[in-house]
């Protein structure tokens, strides 16, 4: 069978299956490689490699193996420095080595962010023992927010009032910590109206934006999202312009096609830079139901050089997540009929484990308004029950 690609997905969570249905639709040949096997993507890609995307010379025998036309990172822990020799030697990494090695550590985007380019963004320091978090503390001042520069999905992040604190964050995030680095971020606290996603898709006619999205966070991690986001017409475009700048550095010279999530704090006009993935975002899980091109079609459409439309609209919609509460490899779901039955759908993920906070599948729903998609979702999320063994 003739594909129209050959993609390497690196990493192979909801985030990855949900990019390899949309390049699959699009008749690409898909490997899907995380460190466990049956990884949600992996149950809907033509191949598999199980190993730990840490492990240098096992990614390189992979990518040697296959020979993939793209390499499309969907994690952050990876061994990057392999993607930069790769890269050398021909092979296309999405959306380049430099935006992986930039962003697999919040420490290096934000410092080009704010210092290369300038961007809008709170006050800083690092710190890789308690004493250093100690000493950037008074520098940022109270309250803080104190997370590791490389981890999942927000997980070691935690917001600190006052210098008591300080001990009980730091050891979380070293907990939580990824790769092999011990070292911490510690940020001044805004206190934001708001905060969002600004998806945007870097592609052979230029740059898109979708309209923005809400989310809310707990232990930061993403609770719920909704878009488009109530916004000013200003602030959109102070962080459209933001964005550009950053998306435009992270192509490293090269194509650099693909989509971003790019996330800002917004305080009345004021837009702040936050953070930046450079590939499809948990919290634009939400485009499965608001857009017709979901971040994910948009993602496989910017990498294979395919038409991206100018303008892209959404409808109100929101997500709402569906967490585990307890480690099981015994799953099982019911209620599904219930939560659909107020208006909502669902998307479980197919993940062979659970553990305590670990996203099992999303509600979605459309309404009239943001508000109402948000309430239905929720709703809906509820309505799904979680079974653990017997």
């Amino acid at each position: 069978m003739t594909f129209t690609a050959k993609i390497m997905l690196l990493g192979s969570g909801e985030l990855g299956r949900e990019f390899a249905i949309s390049a699959k639709r699009l008749g690409a040949y898909v490997i899907a490689c995380d460190a466990y096997d049956n990884a949600p993507a992996m149950q809907v890609s033509d191949a598999r490699e199980v190993f730990s995307m840490l492990d240098g010379e096992k990614l390189g025998e992979a990518v040697e193996r296959h020979q993939p036309d793209y390499v499309v990172p969907e994690i952050e822990a990876i061994r990057t420095e392999v993607l930069a020799r790769l890269e050398e030697d021909g092979v296309n990494i999405v959306p380049s080595a430099r935006a992986t090695q930039l962003t697999m550590n919040r420490d290096a985007i934000r410092d080009v962010a704010a210092q290369e380019l300038g961007l809008k963004t709170s006050t800083y320091r690092y710190a890789k023992n308690f004493e250093e978090v100690e000493a950037a503390a008074a520098i940022t001042g109270f309250p803080c927010v104190i997370k590791p520069v490389m981890s999942s999905s927000g997980k070691g992040q935690s917001k600190v009032d006052g210098e008591a604190g300080l001990a009980d964050a730091w050891d979380y995030a070293v907990a939580n910590m990824r790769g092999d680095r011990q070292r911490v971020i510690v940020e001044q606290f805004i206190d934001f109206d708001y905060e969002i996603t600004l998806l945007t898709v870097r592609h052979k006619g230029g740059i898109s934006f979708c309209p923005p999205i809400g989310h809310r966070q707990e232990r930061g991690d993403y609770q719920e999202s909704w878009q488009p986001a109530e916004m000013s017409d200003a602030a959109i475009a102070a962080a459209q312009e933001m964005a550009s700048k950053v998306v435009g550095d992270l192509a490293g010279g090269g194509r650099g096609w693909g989509l971003f999530g790019v996330e800002f704090f917004v305080k009345g006009e004021e837009v702040i830079f936050s953070e930046l993935s450079p590939r499809p975002h948990d919290t634009g899980m939400v485009t499965l139901l608001s857009q017709n091109l979901t971040e994910f079609d948009l993602h496989a459409r910017a990498i294979m050089g395919l038409p991206v439309p100018e303008t892209i609209r959404a409808r109100p919609s929101a997500s709402a997540v569906i967490l585990a509460d307890r480690e099981s490899d015994r799953i099982s779901y019911s209620g599904l009929d219930a939560a659909m039955a107020g208006g909502g759908d669902i998307r479980l993920f197919g993940k062979p484990t659970s553990r305590p906070y670990r996203r099992m599948g999303v509600a979605l729903a459309c309404a009239g308004s943001a508000d109402d998609a948000r309430r239905i979702a929720r709703d809906a999320a509820s309505k799904v029950q979680i079974h653990y063994g017997d």
